[in-house]
């Protein structure tokens, strides 16, 4: 993916926000996902980037590493508490997780109070070139600490982040797989912010990507997974998409009323098996 220029801007978000963002507050019959921190090494990092240093978080296993590597692309809610027990769990599994905030130049979106405020002031405004030097700083940061196994690194991303998987694995040469979680497929170019979608690059995947989503995802039409299907074979990639039936958008988010356990479990199951299938493991 050819790379564009963005304007460098300060910071606005220095630290990670604490709990759930403020627009997704768990649902009150949800049976939330804690993932305990015995035997992990869990936490809040500073990853040197363009313009300063992006907060993120970081899980592992407390031994000597070093262990596979995987980013993990938020929502647009943020690096908020799901995304750090999604952390957390690829820990409890032998990696190295790492979850960069990568709105942290244009605001934080853990304080906004609904979807529509959250995507026009913030998410509307972060370049998808600004995105992705951020997670080759944040692979090469990994790469730093001695605990990374970069040669076997992955990427998996959800919602906001599924798109962003995609465009990041025809970035990257380097990338061994990733996993997109029901992100958008299509969508009108806007440079320099988000000039490309998923499949305007299908021709440029550098790894190999299986996309997990919802049949009854209102957010991203069945055709469009169906055209993104047909570009991967036409194209010669050696990617997969798994079209859930009847499943909404956010499947996999256990805090929200959008969870389907039965969808979320086998997704992840088939994660950890495309992983393990090209060499992130």
């Amino acid at each position: 993916m050819p790379k564009q220029a963005y304007s460098r801007r300060e910071f606005v978000t220095t630290t990670l926000a604490t709990g759930f963002a403020l627009a997704v507050l768990p649902d009150a019959q949800a049976t939330v996902i804690n993932t305990p921190l015995d035997g992990l090494v869990a936490g809040e990092v500073k990853i040197p980037v363009a313009g300063g240093d992006m907060p993120a978080y970081r899980a592992m296993p407390d031994g000597a590493g070093p262990f596979p590597t995987v980013l993990v692309v938020q929502e647009i809610f943020g690096v908020h508490e799901h995304i750090r027990d999604v952390c957390r769990r690829f820990a409890k599994a032998g990696y190295l997780a790492v979850a960069p905030e990568l709105y942290a130049r244009q605001g934080d979106v853990s304080k906004l109070p609904d979807v529509k405020s959250i995507v026009d002031t913030v998410v509307s405004k972060v370049p998808d070139a600004q995105v992705m030097d951020d997670l080759d700083k944040t692979v090469a940061w990994a790469k730093g600490t001695g605990k990374a196994a970069t040669d076997k690194l992955g990427v998996t991303g959800f919602c906001w982040g599924g798109r962003i998987t995609w465009l990041y694995a025809a970035h990257n040469p380097k990338l061994k797989a990733g996993v997109a979680w029901y992100g958008r497929l299509v969508g009108e170019a806007k440079p320099p912010i988000t000039p490309r979608h998923p499949l305007d690059v299908v021709a440029e995947l550098k790894a190999p990507v299986l996309g997990l989503y919802g049949g009854a995802d209102n957010g991203i039409p069945n055709d469009t997974v169906e055209q993104m299907r047909a570009a991967l074979k036409t194209a010669g990639k050696p990617s997969e998409i798994v079209l859930y039936p009847d499943m909404p958008h956010g499947f996999h988010a256990d805090y929200r009323p959008t969870y389907r356990k039965e969808a979320a479990d086998d997704g992840w199951k088939r994660l950890l098996a495309w992983f393990k299938q090209h060499g992130v493991n």
